[in-house]
Order: C-alpha cells, then structure tokens, then sequence
C-alpha cells in the first residue's frame, strides 16, 4: 500500500473520528449516496457510516484532501415513490414554465427567466422597438 493511501487507512476511526478507507478500499456494504441512488435505495435515516478520503489537486479544497460519505446497504430503504397527485402537481407547474404569457402558447420549453416570453413573442417585441 503507498505511502498516501496508508495514510487514509484509519477502519477504527480513531484518527479521523469516523471509520476512514482510501480510495476504493471501502467494504462493499457501504457505498456512497449516489450507488445508493444508482440501486433504488436511499439512506433511510442512517447516520454516516464512514468515510472515502483521496487526495485531489482539481478541486481547491482545504488541504486538497476530498471527501465521500458512506452508508450502510443493509439499512439502506427502497427509495420512495411520488404519489399520483404529486405527479400531476409536478406536471401542471413543468406546463406553467413552459406557457408565455404573452402569447398563451406551449413553447415546448422552459421560457428564459430574463425574458419572461417565449423566444418568439422576445424576437417580435424586438423587431417592434426597431
């Protein structure tokens, strides 16, 4: 083991205060919040069960030393599912976005906030004031 991978090697957590492995050195029943998205789980309520530490020159981070929080698999729940009502919720907001005001039309996407219209009805608002 390298000299910089030692040095993240702490499974008791008695140096960093949480148990500690480095890079791709974690047990396969702790995996990060987004393996747990990638399988359908979540969390559920469980506290950090551990830690990845590696070093990274790409971000400026404090000490160039970088992060990933571990949960436990086998604690971890099914992630939930929206209801139908949340869903047609999400559905008429999403339309909203997409609605100009001015023309009333579904522009098939969300309208620029710097805008507030859709690029048509902008376009023509300029060619007006030329």
């Amino acid at each position: 083991m390298s000299r910089i991978r030692a040095a993240f090697f702490d499974p008791t957590g008695a140096r960093y205060g949480l148990p500690t492995w480095p890079w791709r050195m974690a047990p396969p029943h702790l995996a990060t919040r987004r393996q747990l998205t990638a399988r359908g789980l979540r969390p559920g309520g469980q506290y950090v069960q551990g830690q990845v530490l590696w070093r990274s020159s790409r971000y400026r981070v404090r000490g160039g030393v970088r992060a990933a929080f571990l949960f436990d698999t086998r604690l971890a729940l099914p992630k939930r599912t929206a209801t139908p009502a949340q869903l047609e919720a999400l559905a008429k907001a999403n339309a909203a976005r997409r609605t100009c005001p001015e023309c009333g039309t579904d522009a098939g996407y969300v309208l620029p906030r710097h805008l507030g219209i859709c690029l048509d009805c902008a376009r023509t608002d300029e060619r007006n004031a030329a």
